[in-house]
């Protein structure tokens, strides 16, 4: 089935397919990260309040992409948009990491538990 939506609408669509992936947000040393589950190592989405930087794992802007067939690169500005409001903090950049730089989302505490 298709759904046909327009431009000023896809926003307020996607803000909602976000906000149902029931994210659990955990701040820790100036970052704010957006996790499945209290138990992962990395995060989804990782949002930097010192540089209002926006970290966002690629296959979830990959599943953005494809499920509303939009180029990566608007999935990613959109998660931005998504972060922005949630949080009610700015967002001045979005980065997309890759499984190499996967890193920029490990979060630092995880070792604690180990």
């Amino acid at each position: 089935m298709k759904y046909l939506i327009t431009e000023s609408q896809l926003d307020k669509v996607i803000f909602k397919y976000l906000d149902n992936q029931d994210f659990i947000q955990i701040d820790f040393d100036e970052k704010i990260y957006f996790v499945n589950s209290v138990n992962d190592v990395y995060a989804q989405i990782k949002y930097d309040k010192n540089d209002n930087w926006c970290y966002v794992y690629y296959k979830l802007i990959e599943e953005i992409s494809t499920f509303f067939s939009m180029s990566h690169y608007d999935s990613e500005l959109v998660i931005g948009r998504w972060v922005e409001n949630t949080l009610q903090m700015k967002v001045t950049n979005t980065f997309k990491t890759e499984v190499k730089r996967a890193l920029k989302l490990r979060i630092p505490y995880y070792n604690l538990y180990l």
